[in-house]
């Protein structure tokens, strides 16, 4: 076996454009009206990513899109419901701090198949299945990426090529089978163990999606293991959240058959205002009676029993 077939291996099927890093994005087009929004979150600490469209580049933005769950590492939007072509589009990056970000506002380009920088540490492959990714550890020199880009084309290039179908002759003398190959995998400066090339596979979704203890490439021969650190991430309440333009929805399907009331705290648990009783299965609060925007926290009562603590972001306005 190649010793670079593990690379087959470690690879899953990834858009044939790059991301760039928040609170940089990307935006594409192939026609049809749509574009392609895409991006990938280094932060350690996001609580809401919303997507912003508009005919003008700095001002006039609506929110199209709140994303469900904004700490996923790499994601994306596509819009098909732009009212003209060459909109503009923007993020809202809300951290958990109560920071905000807006990040440059740019217009859609024609995606021609964007192939990575030179200069990257993460590139692509083209094989059998197309658009494969090799992550090299950062302190792996711009010399070693490169040699290890071209013996992986070559060994993608031997692994679909067609196999030989030619009927062996009965003298023919099989060729001898290549040992097996072995990596070493550190932590910082610590060998932990040696690893068999088929061993990569169950180590995928790790590095691709990080959500595990992530192996990448430190040498041609060194795997470097970086633990994974798990952290808090914030979902919105099935009952009380936030919509597109920012104001409160209480959503209470049987409003009308228990009784609900609902108590709203600032930061410090300072009391704001209480709704004795929820009278609609779909409640507005114009996000106005808030005051100003930040972290608010609620309490839920159901029939007078707490039924849900937690907590609504309200946006400011521009």
């Amino acid at each position: 076996m190649s010793k670079l077939w593990v690379a087959f291996l470690m690879l899953v099927s990834f858009s044939s454009f790059a991301q760039d890093t928040l609170p940089r994005f990307t935006v594409t087009t192939r026609g049809y009206n749509k574009a392609i929004i895409s991006w990938t979150n280094n932060y350690t600490s996001v609580t809401q990513i919303n997507v912003q469209r508009s005919f003008d580049s700095s001002k006039g933005f609506r929110t199209i899109l709140n994303v469900p769950d904004p700490t996923v590492p790499q994601n994306g939007f596509v819009d098909t419901k732009a009212p003209a072509q060459n909109m503009f589009y923007r993020l809202f990056i809300v951290l958990e701090d109560g920071n905000y970000i807006f990040s440059p506002a740019q217009r859609p380009y024609w995606d021609t198949l964007g192939a990575i920088r030179p200069d990257s540490k993460e590139f692509s492959l083209t094989g059998e299945n197309n658009n494969r990714r090799i992550v090299a550890a950062d302190n792996m020199s711009q010399r070693e990426v490169e040699q290890l880009k071209a013996e992986l084309r070559e060994a993608t290039k031997k692994a679909t090529a067609k196999p030989n179908t030619s009927v062996p002759t009965p003298n023919a003398t099989a060729a001898p089978k290549a040992p097996e190959r072995y990596f070493i995998v550190k932590k910082k400066d610590s060998i932990l163990f040696n690893i068999p090339e088929k061993g990569f596979k169950k180590f995928r979704d790790s590095i691709v999606y990080r959500t595990k203890d992530t192996m990448a490439f430190k040498n041609l021969d060194t795997i470097v293991l970086r633990p994974f650190i798990p952290r808090e991430i914030y979902k919105p309440s099935r009952f009380v959240y936030t919509d597109k333009d920012g104001n409160v929805v209480i959503d209470l399907y049987d409003a009308l058959k228990k009784d609900y009331e609902v108590k709203f705290f600032d930061e410090k648990q300072t009391p704001i205002f209480d709704i004795h009783k929820v009278k609609d299965p779909m409640l507005i609060i114009d996000k106005v009676t808030f005051l100003r925007s930040g972290w608010y926290r609620f309490e839920l009562y159901e029939e007078g029993k707490l039924k849900e603590t937690h907590k609504v972001f309200i946006p400011k306005d521009f």
